[in-house]
This record gives structure tokens, C-alpha cells and sequence, in this order.
């Protein structure tokens, strides 16, 4: 490192050389020294919130005449620069780092602290100033349900809003298409394309209203409870004035936590929200599978839908087009499932008045939040949407389904009807054909009975 390339900074260890050009300061540099982990960073959004975080408490700190007018301003201008992603390279840190995220905390301190006092020309303070009424312990926790709650808002309920809207739109225009259903994989009784679809959004909805039942825990902020959660050094208004100032700049509503010793000791909220997140994953799972069933072949498999044919699917075999949207689903879906196992495992880690793996469940929860959110934008656009019906195929699977027999059980019985399927199935003939050969019905009365189409009425209540 040559003398023009770095610069001397100081905290309560002593003095460390710090690149030049970087916002940060000693603290950040000796846990950029400390943990060469992953070169994983901690996530945009969480950055966000921590530069919201600083911006509200200065503002409230100037409300309660702690903090004054100039350094007061300067701090929120420069905490919201660092909301606004404009000094995201100052923020190095690994996330396997302190369990606390004291060093993020810091990180964002001294950044702030750099940027104000280059701005106004005053002295200020990482801790005494940036870090007024906070402590690492609280603006952490608070971090984790405020980026988890604007990437919700902003990104996730919208994306299954619109999946959900888009399969239910599918599902009326399939309303009338007529397929085989098949429970283990096998023939079953006729349902259609539409009832299918139906189910998926179902699925979604469902999924949606489950991560919707967290955001009242998740909009509680540990912030004000600063060390142990007895608020030492906060002012007693600190966190209430907080909760509301943060909620007018973000448009949700924040509120105090009602048990600081909670909010800080435990991460009970991300585990839920995760485990919300990870049965949404499940759902996603079955959708993505269920299309990469119908879609297979096209004529060696089901060939029942075609997707949307987006690359080509083989660098050997010519003409070859994969379901690469469902297949990138599926491996989210994976993904978001071993981070909800991660989380769990991070939230046994409450050890007395702090959860001491807090960074590695922020980047695992807003991972899993991002990651379904862009994933249910995708299959919706490329792949519900523009997939077509093999009308011809889904008519000639049907013609020879001999489960069809079942709609004669109330006429003819068990036992004749699975005599009546058995030898369908061994000739290959229509069922219909051998039902009439089999039973004393009259032609159109069979018909009436084994109509594909009069069997899949109901399964759905208005």
C-alpha cells in the first residue's frame, strides 16, 4: 500500500489504515480485515432500511433537542444518499461477520458520520451522533422488519397479486378444455384445464393471505430498546416518535414494540415470515412441476400444453425446446426451502437479551422475499400467459381413458365397471365401446353418462 493510497483512522483500539477513497472508518476496516468469509455482502434493501433508520432518528433526536439543527440535517441528507443506494460500495463488510451486525451498524455509522461532516463542514460523531439513542442491538432487529416489510409492499404481495390474476385469467379462458386428471400419476377422472388453474391460484392467494397474517408482528420495531432492551441512553420518547416518523417517510404503518426484550432477544418474526415464505415455495413447486408435466414430450410425454419456447434446449440435440421458466421456479422454490432451514436454525440462537446470527437471517430472508417476488413476475409473464392447449391431444387421451367407467358405478356397479375398464384398457378400445358390448344400456344413455364434460361439473364453490 503506498503512503498516498490509504489514510490513518482511529477508534478505542487505536489507529488503522483505511483505503483513501472509502467512506468508512476504522471499525469497518477492522471487520473487513476480520471476516474474508464469503464475499457475500449484506443485501441492497437492508442497506435501504438502515439509511432510513439513521435518517428518522436524527430527525427525532432534533424533535427531542438532542441533536442540533446542523448536524441533525446533515445526518438525514446523508443517511438517505445511503437509502438511495448511492454509497453502496462503502458497505464491504461479509455477512458471516459479529452476530450482532454491530459491524454493519458501524459501517453505516461511519459512512454517515464521513458524508455529514463532508457536507456541512461540523464535527461528527459515528456513535455519539449518528448512532444517538441506538444501539447495533436494536437497529438491527429493526433493520430486518423494515426491509423485510418494504420489499413485501413493494415487491412480493404485488408479484402474487399479478401471478394469481394471471392464472385466474387462463383459467376462464380454459374453463371449457377437458383433460384427463390423474391422481399418482395416473388416469383419473376428467377435469378441466380451467379447474386445474384454478387450484394454482387457490394456491397463491392462499399463499399471499398466510405472509399478509406476519405484518402486524413485523411492523413492531425493536428500535428504543438500544442495549439489552431497558433503552439505556435513548430518551423514553425515542422509540415511539421513531416508529411514527419511519412510518410517514415509508407509508407503512411501524409501530413501538410493546416487549423490547422480545423484539431484540428473539427473531421469532423472520422465522414465521419465513416459514410463510417457504410454504408459498412449496406452492410454487407443484405449479412449476405440474407445468413441466403437462408440457413433456412433445410427443413422448403428455404434450397436453406447450410453453412458450424462450431459447433453445440442447447444445447437441437440434430443435430441442426445454421448460427452462418452470425449471427456474422449481430450483427458487429449492432455494428459498433450504434458506427457511438456515433461518430456523439462526432463531434458536437467542441466547438471553440478543439473537447473535442476525446478519446471516437478514440475507437469507430478504434472498428468499426477492427471489420469489421475480421468479412469480417470470412465470407469469413467461409462462402462464402464453402457453397453448393441445385441445387435439387432451380429446385423444380422453376417448380411451378407461376411468371413465366410474360415472356407470351407480348404475351398473364396482365390480362390472372394473370389468368394463380392464378389458378397455387391454384391447385399447373407448371405453364407451365396450360399455356398450359389457352392459344392456342404451347407446345414448351411455353417452349421457360418460360425457367428459357433464363429469367435471362442481369442485368449486362460488
Amino acid at each position: 500500500m503506498s503512503e498516498n493510497s490509504y489514510r490513518v483512522e482511529r477508534d478505542s483500539m487505536g489507529e488503522l489504515q483505511v483505503p483513501a477513497d472509502a467512506r468508512w472508518g476504522a471499525q469497518t476496516q477492522r471487520a473487513v480485515l476480520n471476516f474474508p468469509i464469503s464475499g457475500l455482502v449484506m443485501p441492497r434493501a437492508f442497506i435501504r432500511a438502515l439509511g432510513l433508520i439513521k435518517a428518522a432518528a436524527a430527525r427525532v433526536n432534533l424533535d427531542l433537542g438532542l441533536l442540533d439543527p446542523g448536524r441533525a440535517q446533515a445526518i438525514a441528507t446523508s443517511a438517505m444518499a445511503v437509502a438511495e443506494g448511492r454509497y453502496d460500495r462503502h458497505f464491504p463488510i461479509d455477512v458471516f461477520q459479529t452476530g450482532s451486525g454491530t459491524s454493519t451498524n458501524m459501517n453505516a455509522n461511519e459512512v454517515i458520520a464521513h458524508l455529514a461532516a463532508e457536507s456541512s463542514g461540523l464535527a461528527v460523531h459515528a456513535n455519539d451522533h449518528v448512532n444517538m439513542c441506538q444501539s447495533s442491538n436494536d437497529s438491527i432487529p429493526t433493520a430486518i422488519h423494515v426491509s423485510a416489510a418494504l420489499e413485501l409492499k413493494e415487491q412480493l404481495l404485488p408479484a402474487l397479486e399479478k401471478l394469481a390474476d394471471s392464472i385466474e385469467t387462463r383459467a376462464r379462458e380454459t374453463s371449457a378444455m377437458v383433460t384427463t386428471g390423474r391422481t399418482h400419476l395416473m388416469d383419473a377422472m376428467p377435469v378441466t384445464i380451467g379447474q386445474e388453474l384454478s387450484g394454482w391460484a387457490r394456491q397463491i392467494r392462499h399463499g399471499r393471505a398466510r405472509i399478509e397474517t406476519v405484518l402486524p408482528r413485523l411492523h413492531a420495531l425493536a428500535q428504543g430498546g438500544t442495549a439489552v432492551g431497558t433503552g439505556i441512553n435513548a430518551h423514553p420518547e425515542f422509540g415511539a416518535r421513531f416508529a411514527v416518523e419511519l412510518g410517514q417517510r415509508t407509508g407503512i404503518e411501524f409501530r413501538t414494540s410493546e416487549n423490547y426484550f422480545e423484539s431484540m432477544s428473539c427473531q421469532d418474526t423472520a422465522v414465521e415470515l419465513s416459514g410463510q415464505l417457504k410454504t408459498l415455495a412449496v406452492s410454487l413447486m407443484k405449479i412449476a412441476n405440474d407445468l413441466r408435466w403437462m408440457n413433456s414430450g412433445p410427443l413422448a410425454g403428455l404434450g397436453e400444453i406447450a410453453l412458450p419456447a424462450l431459447q433453445p434446449g440442447s447444445s447437441i440435440m437440434p430443435g430441442k425446446v426445454n421448460p427452462v421458466i418452470p425449471e427456474a421456479v422449481a430450483m427458487v422454490a429449492a432455494q428459498v426451502m433450504g434458506n427457511d432451514l438456515t433461518i430456523s436454525i439462526a432463531g434458536q440462537s437467542g441466547n438471553f437479551q440478543l439473537n447473535v446470527m442476525l446478519p446471516v437471517i437478514t440475507y437469507n430472508l430478504l434472498q428468499s422475499i426477492e427471489i420469489i417476488a421475480n421468479s412469480s413476475s417470470i412465470l407469469a409473464d413467461s409462462a402462464i400467459r402464453g402457453f397453448q392447449v393441445n385441445e387435439s391431444r387432451l380429446k385423444q387421451a380422453l376417448d380411451k381413458n378407461p376411468i371413465l367407467v366410474t360415472a356407470l358405478n351407480s348404475v351398473i356397479g364396482y365390480e362390472q365397471g372394473a370389468a368394463i375398464a380392464k378389458r378397455a384398457y387391454r384391447e385399447g378400445k373407448p371405453i364407451l365401446e365396450v360399455a356398450r358390448q359389457m352392459t344392456e344400456l342404451p347407446e345414448s344413455r351411455l353417452r349421457e353418462l360418460l360425457d367428459p364434460a357433464n363429469l367435471t361439473k362442481g369442485g368449486i364453490k362460488k
